[in-house]
C-alpha cells in the first residue's frame, strides 16, 4: 500500500474519533397504561392542533391574538434566534477561515541609512510597497472531535429552546383557556346573581307591604332584607373577581381586546371540545415538549463530555497564506512576485495543575444533574397527566351529582314558599330554601367551569398537537 494513502487512512480515522458517550435514555419508572383511557371515538392530544380542539369561538380568537402579541412569547422566540446563532458561531469552528487584505505603503529613506558611503549625503530615497494577500487563520484539524461536539453541544442546545419555546406556547393557550374560562363562569355567575337579586328585592318589597298591612312581622321582612343584602355581597364579589380575571386575560393576550369579539358558547354547551384518548405512557417522551427540551439538554451534556475529553490531546493547527508583493503597482500579479507560506502548530498538553481534569468533571456532573432533571421533568408530566384523568372522571361525577342537587333544590324552596304562603311554615325556611338553591346553582356553574379547565389541563399535559401560530 502507498503511503500516500495510509497516511489518507489515518487521518480519516482520527477524523472520525469521537469522545462524547452515547446517549442512553435514562431509566423511568413508566407505568405499561394509565388508570383511565377516553371513551370510544376520542383521539389523542398530539394528532389534535389547538384551533381544531376549540369549539368556541371566541376562545380561538384570544388564544390567536395571545399567540400573536404576547410579550414573553416573543422574548422567547428571541431566544430561539440567539441559540440559532450560537449555534452558527460554533459549527463555522469546523472550516478554515480565510481572510483577503490588501495594502500599500510609500516610506522615504535618507541615502545615509543605505550605503555608508553616502553617509554626507542629505539626498533620500522613496519605496513603494504594494500587497495582495489571501491568509488562512489559525485551523484546527479535528482529530479528537473537541469542535464537533462543541458544535453538537451548541445545536442540541439550540433544539432545547425550540422545544421550550413549543412548551411555553401550550403553556400559554392553556393559561389563557384557563382564564377565559374562569370569566365565563364568572359571568354566569354574575348573572345568575343579578336575577336573583331582582327576585329577592321584589320579595323584600311584598314582604314590606304584608308588614304595612300587619299581617307578618318585622323578623319576616328583616329576614327578606338579609338575604338581598346577602345576594348583593355574592354579586360584588363576582364582579371583582371576574374583573380581575379580565385583567390577567389582557396581560397574556398582550393588547386591549377588540370592542366586537366572536360569540361565546355558554360553558355547559358540550362543544366546548371533545374528549381524549390518553394513549400509552411512553408517547409522553415524544409528545411533551417540556420532556424533548429536557432530553435536547441531556445530549448537550454529553456533547460537551466529548470535548472536555478531546482536550486531553494534542491540537494541531494549520495556517497559510498566498499573495503578491511588489513595488510597483502594475507589477504586483507577475509571478516573479508571488509569495506563499504554510506554518502548523501541535500543542501538546502537559501540565495544567488540573484544570482539564475539573473541566471533564464539571460536564461529567452536569450531565448527572440534567439526567436527574430529565427524571423529574418525566415524573411531573406523568402525575400532570394521570391527575387530569382523575380530575376528567371525579368532575364529571360531580357535575351529574350537582344538577339533581340543584332540582331537588329548587323543588325545595318553591315547597317552601308555598308551605309559607299556607301558613304553614316560618319565612325562616323559605329564607333557608333559596339560599341553599342560590348557593347549589352557584356550585354548579363552578363544577362546569372547573371540568372545562380540568380538560384544557389534560390536553397541555399529553403535549398538544402543534404549538405554533
Amino acid at each position: 500500500m502507498r503511503p500516500e494513502t495510509v497516511l489518507l487512512a489515518a487521518c480519516c480515522a482520527l477524523a472520525a474519533c469521537n469522545h462524547a458517550p452515547p446517549y442512553r435514555q435514562p431509566e423511568l419508572a413508566v407505568p405499561e397504561q394509565f388508570d383511565a383511557i377516553g371513551p370510544a371515538g376520542s383521539r389523542p392530544a398530539a394528532e389534535i392542533e389547538w384551533p381544531s380542539f376549540f369549539g368556541d369561538p371566541q376562545l380561538r380568537f384570544l388564544i390567536a391574538e395571545a399567540l400573536a402579541h404576547n410579550r414573553d412569547l416573543a422574548a422567547s422566540v428571541a431566544r430561539i434566534e440567539q441559540a440559532r446563532a450560537l449555534y452558527r458561531i460554533e459549527d463555522a469552528a469546523r472550516l478554515p477561515q480565510v481572510n483577503a487584505n490588501a495594502g500599500a505603503s510609500r516610506t522615504q529613506a535618507p541615502l545615509s541609512s543605505i550605503d555608508p558611503e553616502l553617509a554626507n549625503s542629505s539626498a533620500s530615497v522613496i519605496f513603494n510597497q504594494y500587497t495582495v494577500q489571501a491568509a488562512m487563520a489559525s485551523y484546527e484539524l479535528d482529530f479528537w472531535g473537541r469542535v464537533r461536539n462543541l458544535s453538537e453541544a451548541a445545536r442540541r442546545r439550540y433544539l432545547a429552546t425550540v422545544e421550550g419555546d413549543r412548551a411555553f406556547r401550550l403553556s400559554l393557550i392553556g393559561n389563557v383557556a384557563a382564564s377565559y374560562y374562569a370569566i365565563r363562569a364568572g359571568e354566569e355567575g354574575i348573572a345568575l346573581a343579578r336575577d336573583t337579586v331582582a327576585a329577592r328585592q321584589y320579595a323584600l318589597a311584598i314582604a314590606k307591604l304584608r308588614l304595612d298591612a300587619g299581617v307578618t312581622s318585622t323578623v319576616d321582612y328583616d329576614q327578606s332584607a338579609i338575604l338581598v343584602a346577602q345576594a348583593q355581597a355574592q354579586l360584588a364579589d363576582l364582579q371583582r373577581s371576574t374583573e380581575q380575571r379580565r385583567s390577567q386575560l389582557l396581560v397574556l393576550v398582550g393588547k386591549p381586546l377588540a370592542a366586537s369579539l366572536p360569540s361565546a358558547r355558554a360553558i355547559e354547551d358540550p362543544g366546548q371540545f371533545g374528549e381524549l384518548d390518553a394513549g400509552l405512557p411512553s408517547a409522553l417522551l415524544v409528545n411533551r415538549p417540556d420532556v424533548l427540551q429536557a432530553e435536547q439538554q441531556l445530549r448537550a451534556a454529553d456533547a460537551d463530555i466529548g470535548a472536555a475529553r478531546a482536550a486531553f490531546f494534542p491540537r494541531i493547527a494549520l495556517t497559510g497564506n498566498l499573495g503578491f508583493a511588489s513595488a510597483e503597482l502594475g507589477d504586483l500579479f507577475k509571478s516573479s512576485n508571488q509569495a506563499w507560506s504554510v506554518g502548523g502548530l501541535v500543542s501538546l498538553p502537559i501540565f495544567d495543575g488540573g484544570q482539564r481534569q475539573a473541566q471533564l468533571g464539571v460536564a461529567q456532573a452536569r450531565r448527572d444533574e440534567l439526567v436527574a432533571l430529565y427524571q423529574r421533568t418525566v415524573q411531573t408530566a406523568f402525575s400532570e397527566v394521570s391527575e387530569a384523568l382523575i380530575g376528567r372522571r371525579r368532575l364529571q361525577e360531580q357535575i351529574a351529582v350537582q344538577v339533581s342537587a340543584v332540582e331537588a333544590q329548587r323543588r325545595l324552596a318553591e315547597v317552601a314558599e308555598l308551605r309559607y304562603e299556607n301558613g304553614i311554615s316560618i319565612y325562616l325556611e323559605v329564607v333557608d330554601a333559596r339560599r341553599s338553591l342560590f348557593s347549589a346553582e352557584q356550585q354548579l356553574i363552578q363544577l362546569r367551569a372547573s371540568a372545562l379547565q380540568n380538560g384544557v389541563s389534560l390536553y397541555v399535559a399529553l403535549g398538544g398537537g402543534p404549538a405554533g401560530p
